[in-house]
């Protein structure tokens, strides 16, 4: 009989400065991955406090609570549920340029933002994050109904009746599954007396196992890279799952045929694109299908930019655009019309 131990554990996966996954199923992760340069914010209109809530206790996680302190003649304000990016690999809301972007949304729209964590792989594959969404969603209508009002600055300042679902790149993702898995239990009323009034997809991390004319042409961005991308989606999707896999292409040959979508009037879509990022052609196709289905779509493609630069220069000239951009949607033309 041999004695001899088994090998060591040995690395399938590096990413380099996020994390390492062995063979064992081990994940090692890097501290110090946020090579993003220290964020400034501009002034906002309206003064911001957060605080840091448990909406899971279950999984130990959390969300950002973001109220502006607006006059009292504005009266209750929309709720901005937000969603983080980073692959579903990295990222938290207490990133530095995550939390400049959210204090940017809830000063100068102005709403009170929700931005949550979620649980990231490959520790936690998918659908762990879309169930946190989930979680997400059943919290802030807890907050609604619960005696005395829920927690006390959604009691003081959120308005129930006017929540947007938005996220940044995988956040993104994370809400068109918010709105698909909303297709069941829309009828129910299971949110209510919550309202999601809209989506906004800053963007948004779809895949595929075929390359786009976007992904095979443009030269990688400063922060997302084919092979970057593809490795995320490796990392991320339940294993042996190709990129065609619903979670990440949601219209492809794995895909069901989304038919409630021809049924059901989902709430308006703001798809924001980057004119130089390489998904820019799944974004664009993602919106020419849910306009096929009948569904109120608005696509804003920034000239000129790459993937995620809200995230990545949060006081730009681009991201003073978009937040305008939001807050159109948001509040409507002026005129009282959704966008």
């Amino acid at each position: 009989m041999s004695s001899s131990s088994p090998p060591p554990p040995h690395v399938v996966e590096d990413m380099p400065h996020v994390l390492q996954l062995l063979s064992d199923g081990t994940v090692v992760r890097f501290a110090d991955y946020d090579t993003l340069p220290p964020p400034s914010v501009p002034p906002a209109p309206l003064p911001v406090r957060w605080k840091d809530v448990v909406y899971d206790a279950t999984h130990g996680l959390k969300l950002r609570v973001y109220s502006p302190s607006p006059p009292a003649s504005c009266g209750k304000l929309p709720v901005l549920v937000y969603f983080h990016g980073g692959g579903y690999v990295l990222g938290t809301f207490a990133l530095p340029s995550f939390h400049a972007c959210c204090l940017r949304l809830a000063g100068e729209l102005p709403a009170v933002v929700l931005s949550a964590d979620y649980r990231l792989a490959p520790e936690h594959r998918l659908p762990a994050a879309l169930d946190d969404a989930a979680a997400v969603m059943r919290w802030v209508r807890a907050q609604a109904v619960a005696a005395g009002g829920g927690d006390p600055w959604l009691a003081d300042s959120a308005d129930p009746g006017r929540v947007f679902v938005a996220g940044d790149s995988a956040g993104g993702n994370i809400v068109h599954h918010v709105a698909v898995r909303r297709l069941g239990s829309a009828a129910s009323g299971e949110l209510d007396p919550v309202r999601v009034a809209g989506h906004v997809m800053l963007c948004p991390f779809f895949g595929g196992a075929e390359r786009t004319a976007s992904e095979s042409e443009f030269p990688p961005g400063p922060f997302l890279t084919l092979p970057w991308y593809d490795q995320a989606w490796r990392l991320a999707l339940p294993p042996g799952a190709t990129r065609d896999h619903p979670f990440a292409n949601p219209f492809g040959p794995e895909s069901p045929a989304l038919l409630g979508l021809r049924d059901v009037a989902l709430p308006p879509t703001l798809v924001v694109a980057a004119g130089q990022d390489l998904l820019r052609d799944r974004q664009a196709d993602y919106v020419a299908r849910l306009k096929a289905m009948g569904q109120h779509v608005e696509h804003v493609e920034f000239e000129g930019q790459h993937h995620g630069f809200f995230t990545v220069e949060p006081a730009s000239d681009a991201s003073s655009e978009l937040v305008r951009l939001v807050k159109r949607f948001v509040y409507g033309d002026g005129d009282g019309n959704s966008i």
